[in-house]
């Protein structure tokens, strides 16, 4: 089968070839969130099965360290930041948001208020505010 592709520029664009931009790094963010909180969200169930089968969580020292917090703040930050590129694709969906200038402002927005979020609930998961 031969081709009729003459150009010598590749058929599709390559990370090369774009310029980075807040939409695209909160577009790979959000692949990357949606990853880690499928994971964490699994080890939730499991740990809520020991929980209930045994009366205790398995690594239960571990999760109550520093590591744990830091895998709580991971957490939090990851299904707060899905859930909100998943209200800018409602947005989206609307027609409205497309200019690249408040779009990359909120891509910013976006990654800003997740983090204070996580920030919030870590702390006060781990009894800084109690």
């Amino acid at each position: 089968m031969s081709s009729s592709w003459n150009d010598k520029r590749p058929m599709s664009p390559h990370l090369q070839v774009w310029r980075w931009h807040p939409a695209m790094m909160s577009s790979i963010l959000h692949r990357a969130s949606a990853i880690i909180s499928y994971l964490a969200l699994f080890l939730v169930a499991i740990g809520l099965l020991c929980l209930s089968t045994s009366g205790s969580l398995p690594l239960e020292g571990l999760i109550f360290s520093p590591l744990g917090a830091i895998g709580l703040f991971v957490f939090v930050f990851a299904f707060t930041f899905m859930a909100l590129a998943q209200l800018r694709h409602a947005i989206w969906d609307r027609g409205a948001m497309f200019e690249p200038k408040l779009n990359n402002t909120l891509s910013y927005a976006m990654i800003a208020l997740a983090l204070f979020v996580a920030l919030i609930v870590t702390l006060t998961g781990s009894g800084v505010f109690s």
